[in-house]
């Protein structure tokens, strides 16, 4: 049973841009804030697909979440349900579980907003760059799809 909805975002042309500088420079091991390089097996191809995420920690548990809702990624990830994650030189084997609508709104209120105002800027960071006001969870989780990862 699918639990994501139908709601379509469009992916801010500077994340298009910026995706490949951020790839390689994570490639070469760079420690840039929460982000690791995730590599998912396509889900009609079957070939290796590596895009830079931000790995949410909190808890000892993390997650992965696509503030434009249906992207290549989140499609491939749902239908593989584990991904190879890259960070900081060690490398390891997940498992996904993509959250319903009702714990998307945990994981906004509960995860996603202390961490950001743990950040310096991550609150701004969030709805600036990712267009999430986090002061609202239910909005925030309306049409994002969340996975929490969970070591193989």
């Amino acid at each position: 049973m699918s639990t994501h909805t139908s709601l379509a975002r469009t992916v801010p042309r500077y994340v298009t841009l910026f995706s490949p500088v951020l790839r390689s420079m994570l490639g070469r091991g760079l420690p840039i804030g929460p982000n690791a390089l995730v590599t998912i097996l396509g889900r009609t191809s079957g070939q290796p697909r590596t895009t830079p995420l931000a790995i949410i920690e909190h808890d000892g548990r993390r997650w992965v979440w696509s503030p434009w809702g249906e992207t290549q990624w989140v499609r491939n990830l749902r239908a593989a349900g584990r991904a190879t994650i890259s960070q900081r030189g060690r490398e390891g084997e997940v498992r996904a579980r993509e959250l319903d609508a009702v714990e998307r709104i945990a994981f906004f209120r509960e995860v996603l907003g202390p961490v950001a105002r743990a950040m310096r800027g991550g609150l701004t960071f969030v709805r600036l760059i990712d267009q999430v006001d986090l002061a609202d969870p239910v909005e925030a989780a309306d049409g994002r799809v969340v996975f929490e990862l969970q070591p193989l």
